[in-house]
């Protein structure tokens, strides 16, 4: 009998399940159910969940290794807080150069995929939200892949995109990423189309962080990049999650896309704590 009662939320991936306590420890039959339901959905929210950091750090580690902050240079941090709320209780405002840098959120991406081993899971826990927006949008690029023409498929199967941080972050303010932080976050190579390896699903990856297409010019990087993010990115392939103070989310960086979509931060506060999952290699060694 199934331990997760999986309900779908959108005609392409992601499932709502209600009435178990995911901050209390999961025996090994429920994390090998756990990580097929990730397989399958990509996307799954737990409603009215309760987390703090000492348990969200715990249940991370038990989805795998977690995966340290990119913006911690010279230190060990898991946590990043999605928001404006402090650990003081205060909030900032939009015109905050952290809120700012935070916009970069807003484009479509995969979280990490700038890093040689990106992330596997993010995994978010909903303290406070807005009550107008500041909801997440989401695609998969597994089902953006398969609509794909068979010649597109021979296209872009071979490809090798460069990530860059510094690209993706340059958009939102051209001094946006510090020398030191660039440094550490060099361009890395991914392969355009990954493939699970539980299942034998492909998908695209791409998103704000691909610069270009490894051998090809700029200007024709950018037309097969944007085409591609284009048509993954179309209206009715999209779940608009609006988060609830207790929900416990986690998502799949192989296989999904997502995007913040923006909130007043003069007039509300958003406090959200996020960890991931490290992946377990590099893309470039992942069967095609």
């Amino acid at each position: 009998m199934p331990i997760f009662d999986c309900e779908p939320l959108h005609a392409e991936f992601g499932a709502r399940i209600i009435g178990v306590d995911m901050s209390a420890s999961l025996n090994d039959a429920m994390m090998e159910e756990l990580k097929a339901a990730i397989d399958t959905y990509s996307f799954l929210v737990f409603p009215d969940q309760s987390f703090d950091d000492e348990r969200q750090l715990r249940f991370t580690r038990q989805l795998g290794e977690p995966e340290p902050s990119h913006t911690a240079v010279g230190r060990t941090e898991y946590f990043g807080t999605i928001g404006n709320v402090q650990p003081d209780g205060t909030a900032l405002g939009n015109s905050h150069m952290k809120t700012i840098f935070l916009t970069g959120n807003n484009m479509w991406h995969s979280d990490a995929s700038f890093k040689e081993v990106p992330a596997f899971v993010s995994i978010m826990c909903a303290y406070e939200t807005p009550d107008e927006g500041g909801a997440t949008l989401f695609v998969s690029t597994r089902t953006a892949y398969e609509r794909l023409s068979d010649h597109d498929k021979r296209l872009v199967d071979p490809l090798i995109v460069i990530h860059d941080y510094v690209y993706s972050r340059s958009k939102v303010a051209p001094d946006a990423v510090s020398p030191e932080l660039a440094a550490s976050l060099p361009p890395v190579r991914q392969k355009l189309v990954r493939t699970n390896p539980r299942n034998g699903a492909k998908n695209l990856f791409v998103g704000s962080h691909a610069r270009a297409i490894e051998g090809w010019t700029e200007a024709d990087s950018r037309r097969l990049l944007d085409r591609l993010l284009e048509e993954a990115t179309g209206e009715t392939h999209v779940y608009s999650h609006r988060w609830q103070s207790g929900d416990l989310a986690i998502w799949d960086n192989r296989c999904l896309l997502h995007r913040g979509e923006g909130y007043d931060a003069d007039r509300y506060h958003r406090h959200m704590r996020q960890t991931r999952v490290r992946g377990v290699g590099t893309t470039l060694t992942e069967a095609v």
